[in-house]
């Protein structure tokens, strides 16, 4: 170590916090202690980042590297730890704070512990509120801490993405000393809707929302505190690497919005030779999956300027979906492109979009589209009453819409688990809707177990484990959620599969039909790829979607109490037979098999908007564009 270089480093990862990186400084300014250095990551800001921090740069204690794209903390962080000359290393997140002292007194904490390796502040947090070391519920944040120099580096975004630093870093760092808490509460870690752990943690963060934020254009390895592993790489290893060779007849496809469960289906489309683009809801879900996408050859659609990215390759139709989140966004692609055919395929969320307040722009969508796909019959009868008079002779199709690719299909069945104990198992993969814990007591009275899948969805659900627990400690098992990779084995070792349960109260109008009714869950597709028969309540007389294709496949066990069921699924012939049929029917669960009669009606609305007169000639050899009709009410 060079005899000038500073006692401390500073390592300052910034992502587009321009808005807050001036205070940062001027807290860092502002220290008792002045033997510092200050090494900036700018880790691919596209906001006035630089302009923020010019003033700040004529200091020759600082020192500014700047990334062209994103590459995650990791990455950041180690850029700046290799540039860092000083013996200790202090972290200062440029959207937080540090009080005057804080340099010093952490300092002088780790002269007090030769043995120790790290020392942390106290904090304040959410705007008024304080925490001597570690915030109750989140590992130690970077603000808070000063260590000594180490070759050890942050894990980065190849090996892992995750708000837990001790993941990261610390853990790891644990091994080299003890942490010790400088006993003085010196920093802030500023709470405020852009922090990177609102931005992951799922349910108002997660991998969608994150990647959108971040760019992120490969697979990732993503796993946060409060959500399950989600490992791209591994998942996605063996879907194509590229397209297939386009097809002389092969489609350009924007795929507008998010796709939501399931989201390589697509790999399908590219698979029959089209040509797919991605153009994305800016505010994703946690479950809304946008691009960039982890798998195939999506081409991405820049964000601002897409509508001249549409008139630059000249798509054939844009496929606009899936739920009520994608509502705006594809509302305004719907309306700035009247001269492109359109097809809007929605899933779920009428009701929520009435209760958001963007009920007009999904009637828009219903109405103004030159096709519309709807995920169940009902749905589409639902709308027909809830927007009287749609266009007479519009092309419309029915097909769920998260729908699994084929890949996922391929495993063979495992052995049953009542053929070892002599008693019946059944599963819940996902919420346990409209089974209330005396339900639960009451199948363990006839000997029925019920395996509740998804660690994420369990943690919402405590209070509902712990009174079912209680009633049936010997019959109710969690598990932690499966990949779809893993749905065949783990399944099909279960006798049958729960469904949504409730009482339809429609009477057989379809006006009085609620989203229960209207649904398709997608858990549908889980159950079928097992082989499971799917267990629901009778609903005789009722509208109800899942009920509808249950019979109409003959994949359904229905009841109305839990006697009759009991006496329903220990019917070993029949269930037998039933699982059986419900393997032979898998084809229909996936998005594989209905992927050449979905391009059969694309080609029909453009077929449709072309007899319609709403064309006009484009270059020789190329599809006609109709010109741009009047979207107005």
């Amino acid at each position: 170590m060079s005899p000038d270089a500073p006692r401390v480093s500073i390592v300052m990862p910034t992502f587009e916090q321009s808005a807050f990186i001036g205070r940062a400084l001027d807290s860092l300014w502002a220290q008792s202690r002045r033997d510092w250095e200050l090494v900036v990551v700018d880790d691919g800001s596209r906001d006035d980042t630089a302009v923020a921090l010019a003033p700040w740069l004529a200091d020759a204690r600082v020192r500014y590297l700047r990334f062209d794209g994103n590459g995650g903390l990791g990455r950041a962080i180690n850029a700046g730890l290799d540039a860092a000359r000083g013996a200790l290393i202090a972290y200062l997140p440029s959207d937080d704070v540090w009080y005057q002292a804080h340099l010093a007194q952490l300092a002088a904490c780790l002269e007090r512990e030769p043995g120790a390796m790290l020392a942390y502040a106290g904090v304040r947090h959410h705007y008024n509120r304080s925490a001597g070391g570690i915030i109750p519920g989140e590992c130690l944040q970077l603000v808070q801490c000063l260590h000594r120099r180490t070759g050890l580096r942050w894990r980065e975004r190849a090996e892992l993405e995750s708000d837990d630093l001790d993941r990261l870093f610390w853990n790891a760092l644990r091994a080299e000393g003890s942490f010790v808490a400088s006993g003085a509460l010196s920093c802030e870690w500023v709470d405020h809707p852009a922090q990177r752990h609102k931005r992951m943690r799922e349910p108002l963060g997660g991998i969608n929302p994150f990647r959108s934020c971040y760019r992120v254009a490969g697979p990732l390895r993503f796993h946060t505190s409060t959500g399950n592993l989600i490992d791209e790489e591994r998942l996605y290893a063996g879907a194509p690497a590229a397209a297939a060779p386009a097809a002389r007849q092969g489609l350009k496809i924007v795929l507008a919005g998010e796709l939501a469960y399931n989201a390589d289906r697509v790999l399908a489309l590219e698979a029959l030779g089209h040509r797919l683009y991605g153009l994305w809801t800016p505010a994703p879900a946690w479950f809304n999956t946008v691009g960039p996408l982890p798998f195939g050859q999506v081409e991405e659609l820049p964000r601002q300027g897409w509508r001249e990215a549409l008139a630059r390759i000249e798509p054939d139709l844009v496929y606009a979906q899936l739920n009520w989140q994608a509502v705006p966004f594809v509302h305004e692609v719907l309306m700035h492109t009247p001269d492109l055919p359109f097809v809007w395929h929605f899933k779920e969320g009428p009701f929520i979009c009435i209760e958001k307040g963007t009920w007009p722009l999904l009637a828009d969508l219903v109405r103004l589209a030159d096709g519309c796909i709807y995920s169940s019959p009902e749905m589409r009868d639902w709308f027909a009453t809830a927007i009287p008079h749609l266009p007479a002779g519009r092309p419309d199709h029915v097909l769920d819409g998260d729908l699994p690719r084929r890949a996922w299909f391929t495993q063979e069945r495992s052995p049953l688990l009542s053929a070892a104990t002599g008693q019946l198992h059944t599963v819940v993969p996902g919420r346990p809707i409209g089974l209330h814990p005396p339900t639960v007591a009451e199948l363990a009275r006839h000997g029925i177990h019920l395996h509740f899948y998804g660690d994420f969805t369990q943690g919402q659900w405590r209070e509902w484990i712990a009174r079912a627990g209680a009633l049936a400690p010997e019959h109710l098992h969690l598990h932690p959620n499966v990949d779809q990779d893993g749905w065949v084995r783990e399944f099909s070792q279960y006798d049958a599969g729960w469904l949504h349960v409730f009482t339809s109260a429609n009477g057989g109008e379809i006006r009085r039909a609620g989203w229960d009714d209207l649904n398709i869950p997608a858990r549908m597709a889980t159950l079928a790829a097992a082989g499971l028969p799917m267990i629901q309540r009778e609903n005789a007389g009722a509208i109800v979607a899942a009920q509808a294709l249950a019979r109409r496949l003959g994949i359904g066990v229905f009841f109305d109490s839990i006697d009759g069921l009991a006496r329903q699924l220990y019917d070993g012939v029949r269930m037998a037979a039933l699982r059986e049929r419900v393997w032979q029917l898998r084809e229909q669960f996936c998005f594989d098999g209905h992927a050449p009669a979905l391009v059969a009606f694309f080609e029909r609305v453009i077929d449709h908007a072309r007899r319609q007169g709403r064309a006009q000639a484009r270059a020789p050899g190329r599809r006609a564009r109709r010109a741009p009709p009047s979207r107005a009410g």
